[in-house]
This record gives C-alpha cells, structure tokens and sequence, in this order.
C-alpha cells in the first residue's frame, strides 16, 4: 500500500492506524498535529483512523523553544 506522506510517497507493509504509522516512524507519545486526507485529527481518533491506499498525510511535529 502506498501513501503519500508530507508530500512524498511513502509505502506501507500492510494496512494500519495513524497511531502504527507514528510508531514506525519514532514519533509515537511525541507532540504532533496529524491531518489526513485533509482533515486535522484529534489524537483520540489515532488509534481509529485506518489508512487506505493513496490517502495523504501530513505530520507536524511541535517544538517548544525559546
């Protein structure tokens, strides 16, 4: 499966959550703002919303400084 993932293309093993997909890449518990298909999401919907061939998803991750 194949999904573009903050504006590249970016392939799946096999279908999964938005919270797996924040697992694979190292950033689950860390702050982030996921939107997909356009939508923003809350991050108690991560565990719920599958991805499916060619969706898109843009991952913001939040940094505090000073």
């Amino acid at each position: 499966m194949s999904i573009t993932l903050n504006g590249k293309p970016h392939s799946l093993d096999s279908a999964s959550t938005i919270s797996e997909l924040l697992k694979s890449l190292g950033l689950e518990g860390k702050p982030v703002v996921v939107e997909h298909n356009h939508t923003a999401l809350f991050p108690r919907d991560y565990d719920s919303t599958l991805l499916a061939d060619n969706d898109q998803v843009e991952i913001i991750t939040i940094a505090a400084g000073g």
